[in-house]
């Protein structure tokens, strides 16, 4: 069985939503299958069936929680400084053709979200980065073409 790389703060955020889903989505659901029950026909009770619907998603997404968070393993990039880019570590990267700078933390596949400064290890720029040092440029093909940046700063 293949281990998930994460963050101790990923790990964390995942942890808290199999929480949230046990504790407070599935009583709720159930609640409202109970309510939409009581209304009466199941057959063309509206409420009970897009009830029955959110519990199927609920369930399956406690399980899919607890099989991701079974196979976790946090990985802690260490607090001394760097000279290459691994997972875990943030990297100010340089977009030449935008001319600014970006900024990415490198972290597991479930917990990536580049809006938030956080790009998967598996993803394209993600590859591309890995034993990279400041310095170095980087040239990432994307689905709009390629993209070529120089690394700034690992943290």
């Amino acid at each position: 069985m293949d281990r998930i790389p994460f963050t101790q703060e990923g790990l964390e955020r995942l942890k808290q939503e199999l929480e949230r889903l046990e504790k407070v989505e599935r009583p709720q659901n159930i609640k409202a299958i109970e309510e939409a029950r009581a209304h009466g026909d199941l057959s063309e009770n509206a409420e009970y069936h897009a009830a029955k619907e959110k519990q199927a998603f609920i369930e399956g997404r406690i399980n899919e929680l607890k099989e991701i968070i079974g196979r976790s393993e946090v990985i802690d990039p260490g607090k001394e400084p760097s000279d290459r880019v691994i997972f875990g570590k943030t990297v100010i990267l340089y977009d030449i053709e935008d001319d600014k700078e970006v900024k990415y933390r490198l972290v597991g596949p479930y917990e990536s979200s580049p809006s938030e400064g956080r790009i998967s290890i598996t993803s394209p720029l993600g590859k591309a980065l890995i034993g990279k040092e400041i310095g170095d440029d980087v040239v990432v093909q994307t689905p709009d073409g390629k993209r070529e940046y120089e690394i700034v700063d690992i943290n």
